[in-house]
């Protein structure tokens, strides 16, 4: 993480302005922060998924971006199997580095940045369709916190919503869906509606409840800029107790595994799977993590209270 000192020098002026991926620099100069991580984790427990943004001008960008990779790639989806994921390896592609990467740093023009693999080479023909790898007979039929790393690319989101500094969005594809392929048709299941139209979520790491839903209306205003009213919000009515139960209980694979690689006394996280509605490559699932690393203070009060 930059530090504030580091992040005062950043102006218009030394931090120049690309049309690919940003840099954490053009994050912070160009595209700083419209959400607080209060703020963050209060979208992500309201229901709706769908007020979860990008910077507007960032999306502009990366719309222009994406119409570029389509006519490359033949599609999304297309490029992230020919080129962007890598299975069961680090992820040497993205401009956007976590503090978990552990491996020494290089310096790169006078900087200090993590050091990592070369990334893969491009492929001789970037339009070929590809499938993903045929499964190894132990997979899972669905997403497991234990299941084997060959069947994961984990990565930091190249055009990550607009969280505050401190916190990284990183990205888990899979290789198996997330939720059972046996799961009943939405009409047949109330928990099958709830989870095509809401999607999943959880929250690791906290010293307290996540913020209520009840207490939206107070955040709403930084939405002001995209036009989200209550009114136009898209989400379930609450359900029975057991009937919350038993949504939470497809998350509890995905749970256990936010809580192995980002570990709870360490780091807080805000995790969930967007519902088709919301899903920009259907074809390809993954689960998105807000990581926000805690300060010392926190790290302190988790060593006395280890149920966090």
């Amino acid at each position: 993480m930059a530090s504030d000192a580091a992040s005062a020098t950043l102006t218009p002026e030394t931090v120049p302005l690309g049309d690919g991926p940003p840099t954490r620099e053009e994050m912070l100069v160009y595209y700083p922060a419209k959400f607080t991580w209060k703020q963050l984790k209060t979208f992500v427990n309201s229901g709706d998924l769908g007020l979860l943004k990008r910077d507007r001008k960032l999306q502009k960008r990366y719309d222009t971006w994406a119409q570029g990779i389509k006519a490359k790639y033949g599609s999304m989806a297309n490029y992230l199997l020919n080129y962007r994921l890598q299975w069961g390896q680090h992820d040497s592609i993205s401009i956007l580095r976590s503090s978990l990467d552990t491996a020494p740093p290089h310096i790169v023009n006078g900087s200090a940045t993590p050091a990592v693999t070369a990334p893969p080479d491009e492929p001789l023909d970037p339009k070929e369709a590809k499938k993903l790898p045929p499964l190894p007979p132990d997979a899972p039929p669905y997403f497991r916190s234990d299941m084997s790393p060959e069947l994961l690319s984990i990565t930091m989101n190249d055009w990550p919503y607009s969280v505050p500094p401190e916190v990284e969005h990183s990205l888990i594809w899979s290789r198996v869906p997330i939720l059972p392929p046996d799961l009943p048709p939405p009409s047949e299941s109330t928990i099958s509606a709830r989870l095509h139209q809401d999607g999943l979520w959880g929250f690791t790491g906290n010293e307290s409840p996540p913020p209520s839903p009840s207490t939206l209306p107070e955040s709403l205003g930084a939405l002001s800029e995209w036009g989200i009213t209550m009114e136009k919000l898209v989400r379930s009515p609450r359900g029975t107790d057991e009937e919350e139960r038993e949504v939470r209980k497809y998350g509890e694979e995905i749970e256990k595994f936010v809580k192995r690689r980002w570990d709870p006394r360490e780091w807080e996280t805000a995790w969930f799977v967007n519902p088709p509605r919301l899903q920009s490559v259907p074809e390809l699932t993954h689960i998105h993590v807000f990581a926000r690393r805690k300060t010392p203070m926190e790290i302190a009060r988790a060593e006395i209270n280890p149920q966090i």
